[in-house]
């Protein structure tokens, strides 16, 4: 059976799913036969691009249902939880195939603060409510957001969940402290979930992709010099792009693939490798 085959009519949630990582997921789940539940937080000025993945996903036949809310908000959180779960047993009731749970959920949220723990001007220093944010956003929203699902009925036998890592959970940069740690917290969420959720059935595992040219890695003060830095040195003579994750994450939807979990998974083409050497 083909992999196709055995997605369609699925239903994948994204965080983060109007841009970056999360847009170039949606899409491709979508093209795999997925239906997508998208969460995205975009102001007026932004809203196309949630509108854009919309569009793409319609236009193969997938159905898209979106929230553009604050996904790391507990009672925005919940009513979306309520929202799916709507969703579901209608889909269920008009007789959609095996549609009663979600069979991935994809964290790709990435907002936080990005200033050094220490500096002369005490005001140009991450504080307690920054760094709070940021582990909150871009960690603890996992753990959240996972336990609402599983109450909730929606992640079950064969569900799998997948966020991102990157290097700088290992590795010390300019301004990348409270994310750093946020990043840490994150793979040591997806060990300890994993655990938790295998008499479940339920995988639970973290991407670790290369650097990558996303709106969130844009925002990194001196970006351009870590893009060309890596760019230089990769052996595939060119960066990660959001496609190579997202086309990773395709195959990692396979209902087969149930045996990996508890793994950060390096998505990144051997850039790691050689900066390691």
């Amino acid at each position: 059976m083909e992999l196709g085959t055995m997605l369609d009519g699925r239903w994948a949630l994204v965080l983060g799913a109007s841009s970056g990582f999360g847009a170039a997921t949606a899409r491709a789940l979508a093209r795999a036969g997925m239906n997508i539940f998208g969460v995205h937080l975009d102001p007026r000025r932004t809203l196309e691009r949630a509108e854009a993945v919309i569009a793409d996903i319609e236009a193969v036949g997938r159905r898209a249902v979106f929230f553009n809310t604050n996904a790391a908000d507990v009672r925005r959180r919940e009513r979306v939880v309520r929202s799916m779960r709507q969703v579901l047993v209608q889909a269920s009731e008009a007789g959609e195939g095996s549609v009663d749970t979600v069979h991935m959920m994809v964290h790709t949220l990435a907002f936080g603060s990005l200033r050094p723990l220490i500096a002369d001007d005490p005001d140009s220093a991450v504080n307690q409510s920054q760094m709070e944010m940021t582990l909150n956003v871009m960690a603890h929203s996992l753990v959240y957001w996972t336990q609402d699902l599983v109450r909730a009925g929606l992640l079950g036998r064969g569900s799998r969940i997948y966020s991102m890592s990157s290097l700088g959970s290992q590795r010390v940069s300019s301004h990348y402290g409270p994310v750093s740690a946020a990043k840490a917290a994150l793979e040591a969420h997806t060990r300890q979930l994993a655990v938790e959720l295998a008499p479940r059935g339920i995988a639970v595992n973290c991407l670790m992709p290369g650097v990558t040219d996303t709106p969130a890695f844009r925002a990194i003060p001196g970006h351009e010099a870590i893009y060309e830095q890596v760019l230089a040195h990769h052996p595939a003579g060119r960066v990660t792009r959001p496609e190579d994750v997202a086309q990773t994450l395709v195959v990692l939807a396979d209902p087969r693939l149930m045996w990996i979990s508890g793994a950060v998974i390096p998505v990144d083409g051997s850039e790691a490798v050689v900066a390691a050497g």
